[in-house]
Protein backbone atom coordinates (compact mmCIF):
# COMPACT_ATOMS: atom_id res chain seq x y z
CA UNK A 1 0.00 0.00 0.00
CA UNK A 2 2.40 2.61 -1.31
CA UNK A 3 0.29 5.61 -0.36
CA UNK A 4 0.83 4.70 3.30
CA UNK A 5 4.58 4.15 2.95
CA UNK A 6 6.07 7.19 4.61
CA UNK A 7 9.74 7.84 3.82
CA UNK A 8 10.74 6.95 7.39
CA UNK A 9 8.86 3.66 7.43
CA UNK A 10 10.22 2.80 4.00
CA UNK A 11 13.75 3.39 5.27
CA UNK A 12 13.19 1.31 8.41
CA UNK A 13 11.55 -1.58 6.56
CA UNK A 14 14.40 -1.67 4.04
CA UNK A 15 16.88 -1.89 6.92
CA UNK A 16 14.90 -4.84 8.27
CA UNK A 17 14.98 -6.58 4.91
CA UNK A 18 11.48 -6.15 3.49
CA UNK A 19 9.75 -3.72 1.19
CA UNK A 20 7.15 -1.37 2.59
CA UNK A 21 5.42 -1.17 -0.79
CA UNK A 22 5.04 -4.96 -0.95
CA UNK A 23 4.13 -5.61 2.68
CA UNK A 24 0.93 -7.58 2.20
CA UNK A 25 -2.52 -6.23 3.05
CA UNK A 26 -4.88 -6.28 6.00
CA UNK A 27 -3.70 -9.81 6.82
CA UNK A 28 -0.69 -11.70 5.53
CA UNK A 29 0.60 -15.16 6.47
CA UNK A 30 4.18 -16.20 5.76
CA UNK A 31 6.29 -19.31 6.03
CA UNK A 32 7.78 -19.23 9.57
CA UNK A 33 10.95 -20.91 8.27
CA UNK A 34 11.53 -18.09 5.77
CA UNK A 35 11.65 -15.21 8.25
CA UNK A 36 14.69 -13.01 8.92
CA UNK A 37 16.15 -15.47 11.46
CA UNK A 38 15.09 -18.39 13.66
CA UNK A 39 14.44 -16.22 16.71
CA UNK A 40 11.38 -14.55 15.13
CA UNK A 41 9.12 -17.64 15.05
CA UNK A 42 10.38 -18.73 18.49
CA UNK A 43 9.39 -15.36 19.92
CA UNK A 44 6.08 -15.44 18.05
CA UNK A 45 5.07 -18.88 19.34
CA UNK A 46 6.08 -18.07 22.92
CA UNK A 47 4.09 -14.85 23.08
CA UNK A 48 0.99 -15.93 21.14
CA UNK A 49 0.66 -19.24 23.00
CA UNK A 50 1.07 -17.49 26.32
CA UNK A 51 -1.53 -14.87 25.47
CA UNK A 52 -4.07 -17.48 24.39
CA UNK A 53 -3.53 -19.48 27.57
CA UNK A 54 -3.88 -16.31 29.65
CA UNK A 55 -7.23 -15.63 27.98
CA UNK A 56 -8.40 -19.19 28.59
CA UNK A 57 -7.48 -18.93 32.26
CA UNK A 58 -9.25 -15.57 32.56
CA UNK A 59 -12.45 -16.95 31.03
CA UNK A 60 -12.39 -20.06 33.22
CA UNK A 61 -11.84 -18.01 36.34
CA UNK A 62 -14.82 -15.80 35.56
CA UNK A 63 -17.10 -18.74 34.74
CA UNK A 64 -16.06 -20.93 37.66
CA UNK A 65 -15.42 -18.35 40.39
CA UNK A 66 -17.24 -15.21 39.27
CA UNK A 67 -13.98 -13.26 39.16
CA UNK A 68 -13.60 -11.29 35.89
CA UNK A 69 -10.59 -9.21 37.00
CA UNK A 70 -8.08 -11.03 34.81
CA UNK A 71 -10.49 -10.99 31.88
CA UNK A 72 -10.96 -7.23 32.21
CA UNK A 73 -7.18 -6.90 32.33
CA UNK A 74 -6.70 -9.01 29.18
CA UNK A 75 -9.26 -7.13 27.09
CA UNK A 76 -8.37 -3.77 28.64
CA UNK A 77 -4.77 -4.27 27.49
CA UNK A 78 -6.00 -5.23 24.02
CA UNK A 79 -8.26 -2.18 23.85
CA UNK A 80 -5.30 -0.04 24.86
CA UNK A 81 -3.27 -1.54 22.01
CA UNK A 82 -5.84 -0.66 19.37
CA UNK A 83 -6.16 2.88 20.71
CA UNK A 84 -2.42 3.59 20.89
CA UNK A 85 -0.74 1.65 18.08
CA UNK A 86 -2.60 2.47 14.80
CA UNK A 87 -1.82 6.23 14.94
CA UNK A 88 1.85 5.36 15.44
CA UNK A 89 1.79 3.15 12.34
CA UNK A 90 -0.14 5.55 10.11
CA UNK A 91 0.35 9.12 11.38
CA UNK A 92 -0.61 10.47 7.95
CA UNK A 93 -3.94 8.63 7.93
CA UNK A 94 -4.76 10.08 11.36
CA UNK A 95 -3.71 13.60 10.38
CA UNK A 96 -0.88 13.85 12.90
CA UNK A 97 2.09 13.48 10.54
CA UNK A 98 3.19 17.07 11.27
CA UNK A 99 3.60 16.18 14.94
CA UNK A 100 4.36 12.43 14.96
CA UNK A 101 6.63 10.84 12.40
CA UNK A 102 7.05 7.05 12.21
CA UNK A 103 8.78 6.00 15.43
CA UNK A 104 9.60 2.37 14.61
CA UNK A 105 8.91 -0.50 12.27
CA UNK A 106 8.31 -4.14 13.19
CA UNK A 107 9.90 -6.85 11.12
CA UNK A 108 7.54 -9.17 9.26
CA UNK A 109 6.50 -12.30 11.14
CA UNK A 110 4.42 -15.39 10.32
CA UNK A 111 1.16 -13.49 10.79
CA UNK A 112 0.97 -9.75 10.11
CA UNK A 113 -1.81 -7.21 9.93
CA UNK A 114 -2.10 -3.70 8.48
CA UNK A 115 0.41 -3.87 5.63
CA UNK A 116 3.30 -5.22 7.66
CA UNK A 117 2.85 -2.83 10.56
CA UNK A 118 1.27 -5.05 13.20
CA UNK A 119 2.54 -8.60 13.83
CA UNK A 120 0.16 -10.94 15.63
CA UNK A 121 2.62 -11.38 18.46
CA UNK A 122 2.46 -7.64 19.22
CA UNK A 123 -1.30 -7.92 19.70
CA UNK A 124 -0.63 -10.87 22.00
CA UNK A 125 2.21 -9.38 24.03
CA UNK A 126 0.16 -6.56 25.55
CA UNK A 127 -2.32 -8.78 27.44
CA UNK A 128 0.28 -11.49 28.18
CA UNK A 129 2.82 -9.19 29.81
CA UNK A 130 0.09 -7.31 31.68
CA UNK A 131 -1.30 -10.59 33.00
CA UNK A 132 2.08 -11.84 34.20
CA UNK A 133 2.87 -8.60 36.05
CA UNK A 134 -0.61 -7.97 37.48
CA UNK A 135 -1.12 -11.51 38.70
CA UNK A 136 2.31 -11.72 40.35
CA UNK A 137 1.48 -8.60 42.35
CA UNK A 138 -2.01 -9.91 43.09
CA UNK A 139 -0.74 -13.32 44.25
CA UNK A 140 1.54 -11.52 46.69
CA UNK A 141 -1.49 -9.73 48.13
CA UNK A 142 -0.16 -6.24 47.47
CA UNK A 143 -3.49 -4.78 46.32
CA UNK A 144 -5.26 -6.11 49.38
CA UNK A 145 -2.71 -4.80 51.86
CA UNK A 146 -1.48 -1.56 50.25
CA UNK A 147 -4.39 -0.47 48.06
CA UNK A 148 -5.02 0.33 44.41
CA UNK A 149 -2.34 2.96 43.78
CA UNK A 150 0.60 1.21 45.41
CA UNK A 151 -0.45 -2.09 43.85
CA UNK A 152 -0.54 -0.46 40.41
CA UNK A 153 2.95 1.00 40.93
CA UNK A 154 4.21 -2.49 41.77
CA UNK A 155 2.60 -3.85 38.60
CA UNK A 156 4.43 -1.19 36.59
CA UNK A 157 7.71 -2.19 38.24
CA UNK A 158 7.28 -5.93 37.65
CA UNK A 159 6.12 -5.36 34.06
CA UNK A 160 9.17 -3.18 33.48
CA UNK A 161 11.50 -6.00 34.51
CA UNK A 162 9.81 -8.58 32.28
CA UNK A 163 9.42 -6.24 29.32
CA UNK A 164 12.92 -4.76 29.24
CA UNK A 165 14.44 -8.22 28.89
CA UNK A 166 12.58 -8.34 25.58
CA UNK A 167 12.96 -4.65 24.71
CA UNK A 168 16.77 -4.60 24.82
CA UNK A 169 17.12 -7.72 22.69
CA UNK A 170 14.73 -6.90 19.84
CA UNK A 171 16.84 -4.41 17.85
CA UNK A 172 19.88 -6.70 17.77
CA UNK A 173 17.82 -9.67 16.53
CA UNK A 174 15.89 -7.50 14.04
CA UNK A 175 12.51 -7.92 15.66
CA UNK A 176 11.99 -4.21 15.02
CA UNK A 177 13.91 -1.06 14.10
CA UNK A 178 13.69 2.27 15.92
CA UNK A 179 13.89 5.61 14.15
CA UNK A 180 16.84 7.14 15.98
CA UNK A 181 16.34 10.53 14.33
CA UNK A 182 12.80 10.95 15.65
CA UNK A 183 12.79 13.52 18.49
CA UNK A 184 10.07 11.54 20.28
CA UNK A 185 12.53 8.65 20.66
CA UNK A 186 15.13 10.80 22.36
CA UNK A 187 17.17 10.31 24.39
CA UNK A 188 18.30 6.82 23.46
CA UNK A 189 19.36 4.28 26.08
CA UNK A 190 21.73 2.26 23.91
CA UNK A 191 19.44 0.68 21.25
CA UNK A 192 16.19 1.53 23.09
CA UNK A 193 14.55 4.96 23.42
CA UNK A 194 14.36 5.99 27.06
CA UNK A 195 10.67 6.95 26.55
CA UNK A 196 10.01 3.28 25.68
CA UNK A 197 11.89 2.13 28.78
CA UNK A 198 9.76 4.36 30.99
CA UNK A 199 6.42 4.90 29.27
CA UNK A 200 5.69 1.62 27.50
CA UNK A 201 7.50 -0.66 29.92
CA UNK A 202 6.37 0.98 33.17
CA UNK A 203 3.77 3.72 33.02
CA UNK A 204 1.22 2.15 30.69
CA UNK A 205 0.94 -1.10 32.71
CA UNK A 206 0.80 1.04 35.86
CA UNK A 207 -2.06 3.01 34.34
CA UNK A 208 -3.81 -0.17 33.15
CA UNK A 209 -3.49 -1.90 36.53
CA UNK A 210 -4.81 1.19 38.31
CA UNK A 211 -7.90 1.24 36.08
CA UNK A 212 -8.52 -2.52 36.25
CA UNK A 213 -8.27 -2.66 40.02
CA UNK A 214 -10.36 0.49 40.48
CA UNK A 215 -13.18 -0.46 38.13
CA UNK A 216 -13.24 -4.24 38.64
CA UNK A 217 -10.69 -5.77 40.98
CA UNK A 218 -11.51 -3.96 44.21
CA UNK A 219 -15.22 -4.67 43.75
CA UNK A 220 -14.51 -8.36 43.16
CA UNK A 221 -12.41 -8.37 46.33
CA UNK A 222 -15.50 -7.20 48.20
CA UNK A 223 -17.60 -10.03 46.77
CA UNK A 224 -19.41 -8.20 43.98
CA UNK A 225 -20.33 -10.03 40.78
CA UNK A 226 -20.57 -8.40 37.34
CA UNK A 227 -22.90 -9.12 34.47
CA UNK A 228 -21.50 -9.44 30.97
CA UNK A 229 -22.79 -5.99 30.01
CA UNK A 230 -21.28 -4.36 33.11
CA UNK A 231 -17.95 -6.01 32.43
CA UNK A 232 -18.07 -4.94 28.78
CA UNK A 233 -18.51 -1.22 29.40
CA UNK A 234 -16.05 -1.22 32.28
CA UNK A 235 -13.43 -2.88 30.07
CA UNK A 236 -13.93 -0.25 27.36
CA UNK A 237 -13.53 2.49 29.97
CA UNK A 238 -10.39 0.77 31.27
CA UNK A 239 -8.83 0.78 27.79
CA UNK A 240 -9.67 4.46 27.22
CA UNK A 241 -8.55 5.70 30.64
CA UNK A 242 -5.39 3.60 30.60
CA UNK A 243 -4.52 5.28 27.28
CA UNK A 244 -5.19 8.69 28.82
CA UNK A 245 -3.02 7.74 31.78
CA UNK A 246 -0.15 6.94 29.44
CA UNK A 247 -0.40 10.51 28.18
CA UNK A 248 -0.76 12.10 31.63
CA UNK A 249 1.83 10.20 33.65
CA UNK A 250 4.89 11.17 31.58
CA UNK A 251 3.81 14.83 31.25
CA UNK A 252 6.65 16.15 33.46
CA UNK A 253 9.17 14.79 30.95
CA UNK A 254 7.24 15.64 27.80
CA UNK A 255 6.41 19.21 28.90
CA UNK A 256 9.43 20.38 30.90
CA UNK A 257 11.88 18.44 28.76
CA UNK A 258 10.52 19.76 25.49
CA UNK A 259 13.57 21.82 24.63
CA UNK A 260 16.33 19.50 25.84
CA UNK A 261 16.98 15.79 25.40
CA UNK A 262 19.11 15.85 28.53
CA UNK A 263 16.38 17.38 30.70
CA UNK A 264 13.82 15.02 29.18
CA UNK A 265 16.02 12.03 29.91
CA UNK A 266 16.57 13.11 33.52
CA UNK A 267 12.84 13.55 34.10
CA UNK A 268 12.00 10.20 32.50
CA UNK A 269 14.64 8.52 34.64
CA UNK A 270 13.30 10.29 37.73
CA UNK A 271 9.82 8.87 37.14
CA UNK A 272 11.28 5.39 36.83
CA UNK A 273 13.28 5.90 40.03
CA UNK A 274 10.10 6.87 41.89
CA UNK A 275 8.44 3.63 40.77
CA UNK A 276 11.49 1.62 41.87
CA UNK A 277 11.69 3.35 45.27
CA UNK A 278 8.03 2.58 45.98
CA UNK A 279 7.85 -0.94 44.55
CA UNK A 280 10.98 -2.67 45.83
CA UNK A 281 10.35 -2.12 49.57
CA UNK A 282 6.66 -2.97 49.22
CA UNK A 283 7.26 -6.19 47.29
CA UNK A 284 10.07 -7.28 49.60
CA UNK A 285 8.14 -6.54 52.79
CA UNK A 286 5.04 -8.28 51.48
CA UNK A 287 6.96 -11.39 50.42
CA UNK A 288 8.91 -11.42 53.68
CA UNK A 289 5.72 -11.18 55.72
CA UNK A 290 4.03 -13.96 53.77
CA UNK A 291 7.19 -16.09 53.95
CA UNK A 292 7.17 -15.89 57.75
CA UNK A 293 3.43 -16.22 58.32
CA UNK A 294 0.80 -18.70 57.21
CA UNK A 295 -2.17 -17.06 58.90
CA UNK A 296 -2.84 -14.29 56.41
CA UNK A 297 -1.90 -15.49 52.92
CA UNK A 298 -3.76 -13.87 50.02
CA UNK A 299 -5.63 -17.08 49.20
CA UNK A 300 -5.30 -16.38 45.48
CA UNK A 301 -3.38 -18.56 43.06
CA UNK A 302 -2.73 -18.49 39.33
CA UNK A 303 -1.03 -21.66 38.13
CA UNK A 304 -0.76 -20.32 34.58
CA UNK A 305 1.26 -17.26 35.61
CA UNK A 306 3.53 -19.24 37.93
CA UNK A 307 4.35 -21.71 35.15
CA UNK A 308 4.39 -19.44 32.12
CA UNK A 309 6.50 -16.76 33.74
CA UNK A 310 9.20 -19.44 34.05
CA UNK A 311 8.66 -20.42 30.40
CA UNK A 312 8.93 -16.81 29.26
CA UNK A 313 12.12 -16.16 31.21
CA UNK A 314 13.58 -19.45 30.00
CA UNK A 315 12.93 -18.63 26.34
CA UNK A 316 14.26 -15.10 26.72
CA UNK A 317 17.34 -16.50 28.43
CA UNK A 318 18.00 -18.84 25.50
CA UNK A 319 17.49 -16.03 22.98
CA UNK A 320 19.85 -13.75 24.89
CA UNK A 321 22.51 -16.47 25.09
CA UNK A 322 22.21 -16.98 21.33
CA UNK A 323 22.82 -13.25 20.82
CA UNK A 324 25.86 -12.96 23.08
CA UNK A 325 28.55 -13.96 20.55
CA UNK A 326 27.51 -11.12 18.23
CA UNK A 327 27.05 -8.86 21.24
CA UNK A 328 30.61 -9.32 22.47
CA UNK A 329 31.96 -9.14 18.92
CA UNK A 330 30.31 -5.80 18.25
CA UNK A 331 32.24 -2.60 17.70
CA UNK A 332 30.99 0.76 19.00
CA UNK A 333 27.63 -0.73 19.96
CA UNK A 334 26.91 -2.23 16.53
CA UNK A 335 27.25 -5.87 15.42
CA UNK A 336 29.03 -6.99 12.25
CA UNK A 337 25.58 -7.14 10.62
CA UNK A 338 24.91 -3.50 11.50
CA UNK A 339 22.43 -4.18 14.33
CA UNK A 340 22.46 -2.01 17.48
CA UNK A 341 23.01 -3.47 20.93
CA UNK A 342 20.83 -3.22 24.00
CA UNK A 343 22.24 -2.71 27.48
CA UNK A 344 23.40 -6.07 28.86
CA UNK A 345 23.90 -4.90 32.44
CA UNK A 346 20.47 -3.31 32.63
CA UNK A 347 18.91 -6.42 31.12
CA UNK A 348 20.76 -8.58 33.65
CA UNK A 349 19.30 -6.51 36.49
CA UNK A 350 15.82 -6.93 34.99
CA UNK A 351 16.40 -10.70 34.77
CA UNK A 352 17.33 -10.79 38.46
CA UNK A 353 14.23 -8.81 39.46
CA UNK A 354 11.91 -10.94 37.31
CA UNK A 355 13.39 -14.18 38.67
CA UNK A 356 13.03 -12.95 42.25
CA UNK A 357 9.38 -12.02 41.62
CA UNK A 358 8.64 -15.46 40.22
CA UNK A 359 10.51 -17.13 43.09
CA UNK A 360 8.43 -15.09 45.55
CA UNK A 361 5.09 -16.28 44.19
CA UNK A 362 6.37 -19.85 43.97
CA UNK A 363 7.47 -19.64 47.59
CA UNK A 364 4.16 -18.21 48.76
CA UNK A 365 2.16 -20.71 46.73
CA UNK A 366 3.90 -23.64 48.43
CA UNK A 367 2.73 -22.50 51.86
CA UNK A 368 -0.71 -23.72 53.02
CA UNK A 369 -2.86 -20.66 53.86
CA UNK A 370 -4.37 -19.91 57.25
CA UNK A 371 -2.12 -22.44 58.94
CA UNK A 372 -3.76 -25.36 57.20
CA UNK A 373 -1.76 -28.53 56.71
CA UNK A 374 -3.73 -29.46 53.61
CA UNK A 375 -1.37 -29.04 50.63
CA UNK A 376 -4.34 -28.51 48.35
CA UNK A 377 -5.90 -25.76 50.44
CA UNK A 378 -4.39 -22.95 48.42
CA UNK A 379 -5.88 -24.42 45.28
CA UNK A 380 -9.25 -24.61 46.99
CA UNK A 381 -8.97 -20.99 48.04
CA UNK A 382 -8.09 -19.96 44.50
CA UNK A 383 -11.79 -19.70 43.78
CA UNK A 384 -12.35 -17.16 46.52
CA UNK A 385 -11.92 -13.46 46.04
CA UNK A 386 -8.49 -12.33 47.16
Amino acid sequence: MTDLCSPTFDQLSTALGFSCAEAGGLVEIRNPFALENWTLPVLEVTIVLGSVLALVFAILRWRRHGDPTTLALWFGATAYLFIIEPPLYFPGAFGIEEHVDTMFAHNVFTVDFLWGRLPLYIIAIYPLMATLAFEIVRMLGVFRRYGVVVGAVCVGFVHHAFYEIFDHLGPQLRWWEWSTTNPLNQPMFDSVPLPSVVVFATLWPLSLALCVQFFVGRHVDCGREFSGLELFWRTIVIGILASAGTFVLPLPATVFGMGSDTVRGILYAAELVVVVIVAIPVLFRQWSRLHRETTDLPGYSNDFVRIYSVVYLGVMGVLWVSALPDYFGAVDGVTDEGDPLGNLWFTGACFVIAVLCVAAVLDVSRKPPNGSSDPDSLGKLAGRHS
